[in-house]
C-alpha cells in the first residue's frame, strides 16, 4: 500500500518572529486567512495519507484544540507532546512505537508544493535509508547548500556561502530503523543522523521545482500571506474515464475489466509532478441501469488509486453521474454540473485548467463550465495532453 503516515514537527518556539509567536505555535499562524497547518494537512489529506503524527510542545493546547483527531478534515491525528525540546531527532526517538514502518516528514513552518507519491517512489527504487525533497534557490545562504551526486547526497555546507544552489526542502521519506543511529534524548536529524547516512550511501535526494513558502522569518512570513492564495488557487486537469482513462468495453465496473490506454498512468503523473489537481469526471449511467451500484463503482475508484500510488500518482477526487440519459439532472455531460461540483469544493483557476475526453459531450461541459476541453481519440494521452495544452 506504500507510504500511508506523515510526521509534521510542530513543537518549535518561533522565537524569531517576535510577538506574532507569544500565545500562538508558529504553524498556527494566520496565513491567507488560516492557520498555516491547515495547507499541509489539506495536501496530505489529498495524496491520501490516512494518519499524521504531530510533534508539539510550545503551546500544544493551540494546535491539539483546533485539530482535534482529525474527524473534519478526513484524516487521522495524533500527537506527541516534547515536555522539554528534543530537537528534530530527539522527538523520533521517543516516539518511536507511534511511527509506521517508513513515514513522510514535514517542517511545520513550511510548505513545499511537491509530489510526496513521487519522493516515496525515488526512496524505495533507491533503498536509501533517508530521502530529502530538495530545491533550487537563487541564495543558498539562509540555508546551506547541498552536495549531490546523481542520486545521493555526498555532504551538505554551511549556511555561510551564498549564491545560487540545491537546499534540503525540509520534507524528507525515513525509514524507521535508522533511527537507532540517533542517541536518546536532544539531536538532530540534519546534523546527528544525515551525515552519518551520508557517509554510508544511504541519503538519497531529489530535486523538485514547486513552490516553497516559508513562514520561519517575518520577511518571508509577509511574503507568505500572498504566495499562499496563489498557491491554492490551483490549476486542474479534468479527466474523463471510459474511453480516456481506461478502454471502453461498456460499464466497465470492477477491476477485472479495467485496462489503463497507452500513456494513461504517465499522464495522470505528469499532472501530479507539476503541481495540477487531477479529477475524474464521468456519466455512469450503468448505475441507474442496475448493472451495478455506487458502491461497486467507488470501490473500483479506490483501486484505481492503489494502483496509481506506487508509481507515484494519484487521482485528486472522482466525481460521477450516477443518473439515466433519460433524467433531467444537471450533471450528466454535456451539461457542466459535474465540473462545477468540483468547483464548489475546490479552489481552481479556470483559466489554467483543462478537460481531456472522448465525446463533443465533454467539451460541451467543458466550454459550459468556463475551462478548456480537448477530444482524445487513441495515442499516447501523456503526449496528446500535454501537446493541446494551452498553459
Amino acid at each position: 500500500m506504500g507510504i500511508r503516515q506523515a510526521v509534521i514537527l510542530a513543537g518549535g518556539f518561533g522565537t524569531r518572529l517576535g510577538e506574532l509567536t507569544k500565545n500562538t505555535p508558529k504553524p498556527m499562524l494566520n496565513v491567507g486567512g488560516q492557520p498555516f497547518l491547515e495547507y499541509l494537512v489539506w495536501n496530505l489529506s489529498r495524496y491520501g495519507f490516512q494518519k499524521i503524527l504531530m510533534t508539539v510542545g510550545y503551546h500544544a493546547e493551540v494546535i491539539k484544540n483546533h485539530f482535534k483527531q482529525g474527524d473534519d478534515y478526513g484524516i487521522k491525528i495524533e500527537y506527541f507532546h516534547e515536555n522539554t525540546p528534543l530537537g528534530t531527532g530527539g522527538a523520533f526517538i521517543e516516539a518511536y512505537e507511534m511511527l509506521d514502518s517508513s513515514f513522510l516528514v514535514l517542517n511545520g513552518d513550511t510548505l513545499f508544493d511537491l509530489n510526496y507519491l513521487e519522493l516515496y517512489r525515488i526512496h524505495v527504487k533507491s533503498k536509501a535509508l533517508a530521502t530529502i525533497a530538495l530545491r533550487n534557490v537563487t541564495n543558498v545562504e539562509r540555508y546551506g547548500s547541498v552536495i549531490i551526486d546523481n542520486l545521493w547526497i555526498n555532504d551538505f555546507s554551511e549556511k555561510t556561502e551564498s549564491g545560487s544552489g540545491v537546499i534540503n526542502g525540509g520534507v524528507y521519506v525515513i525509514e524507521r530503523e535508522v533511527l537507532q543511529f540517533l542517541k536518546k534524548g536532544v539531536s538532530s536529524l540534519e546534523k546527528d543522523l544525515f551525515p552519518l547516512l551520508t557517509a554510508n550511501k544511504r541519503l538519497a535526494g531529489k530535486t523538485f521545482s514547486g513552490e516553497f513558502i516559508d513562514i520561519g522569518i517575518k520577511e518571508s512570513f509577509n511574503d507568505a500571506q500572498k504566495l499562499i492564495t496563489t498557491w491554492q488557487n490551483k490549476s486542474a486537469i479534468f479527466f474523463d474515464r471510459d474511453g480516456v482513462l481506461n478502454v471502453d468495453y461498456g460499464y466497465v465496473h470492477k477491476k477485472e475489466q479495467f485496462k489503463w490506454n497507452a500513456g494513461a498512468i504517465d499522464a495522470i503523473k505528469w499532472c501530479n509532478d507539476h503541481g495540477y489537481l487531477v479529477f475524474i469526471v464521468t456519466n455512469q449511467a450503468g448505475i441507474a441501469r442496475g448493472i451495478y451500484s455506487e458502491k461497486t463503482f467507488e470501490l473500483l475508484c479506490v483501486w484505481m488509486n492503489e494502483i496509481l500510488m506506487p508509481k507515484g500518482a494519484h487521482i485528486d477526487q472522482f466525481f460521477y453521474c450516477p443518473h439515466h440519459p433519460d433524467e433531467d439532472c444537471d450533471c450528466r455531460k454535456p451539461k457542466p454540473g459535474l465540473i462545477e461540483q468540483v468547483f464548489q469544493k475546490w479552489s481552481i483557476n479556470k483559466k489554467k485548467s483543462l478537460l481531456v475526453g472522448d465525446k463533443i459531450s465533454d467539451v460541451q461541459a467543458a466550454d459550459a463550465a468556463g475551462i478548456q476541453g480537448v477530444i482524445y481519440q487513441n495515442g499516447n494521452l501523456k503526449d496528446f495532453m500535454i501537446s493541446n495544452f494551452r498553459k
